[in-house]
């Protein structure tokens, strides 16, 4: 059960403080920072992809194991800031067992949320609603997109055939040594 919803049992319903809210939502966006998930190297990756933000350091590292259309596992790792890390910790635990075109669907909420706009009450966002916060900030949105640009062009890259599979042992050395294709051109202009 994502972390979101059990603290929510804690804090009333009706009638919560703006600022108990905001404190709740730091709380997860803190738990998926210090303790990011989905960072447990994959066996045999169909598709590797990477993801940096020039201007502020951001890095992701996406690896993905597909099964008919869905994604069976995920490997995420993040280095940059907590929003970028948390948004990659929460993709990776929301995506398991997802066909593409739900994770599209999802991706576009997601991008809609992080713009303030509103988005149909039928998805059930889990922790990501955490990062609704992150609208207040725009500069900040590039960091908490970083995860799913990353991932946006991952399947791309899958259903084009150009995935960059790489053997397990080398997804350890670390993002940056890491091979894939970049999201740089889509996250200029982030916090600086």
């Amino acid at each position: 059960m994502p972390l979101l919803r059990v603290l929510r049992r804690h804090v009333p319903t009706l009638e919560r403080p703006f600022a108990e809210l905001d404190d709740l939502y730091r709380d997860v966006v803190l738990d998926h920072y210090r303790s990011p998930r989905g960072r447990e190297p994959l066996s045999a990756p169909d598709v590797e992809h990477e993801g940096f933000n020039p201007i502020c350091g951001d890095q992701v590292h996406l690896a993905l194991e597909m099964d008919d259309g869905r994604i069976r596992n995920v490997q995420v790792r993040c280095r940059g800031c907590a929003i970028s890390v948390a948004s990659g910790s929460m993709l990776a635990e929301i995506l398991p067992g997802r066909t593409s075109e739900e994770i599209e669907r999802l991706n576009e909420l997601f991008r809609k949320i992080l713009h303030g706009e509103a988005v149909p009450g039928d998805m059930d966002l889990g922790d990501l609603e955490a990062l609704r916060g992150v609208a207040r900030f725009p500069v900040r949105v590039k960091c908490a997109l970083l995860p799913w640009m990353t991932l946006k062009e991952a399947l791309c890259a899958w259903r084009e055939g150009r995935a960059s599979p790489r053997e397990a042992a080398s997804t350890e050395k670390g993002i940056e040594g890491s091979a894939g294709g970049s999201t740089e051109e889509n996250v200029e202009g982030s916090r600086p």
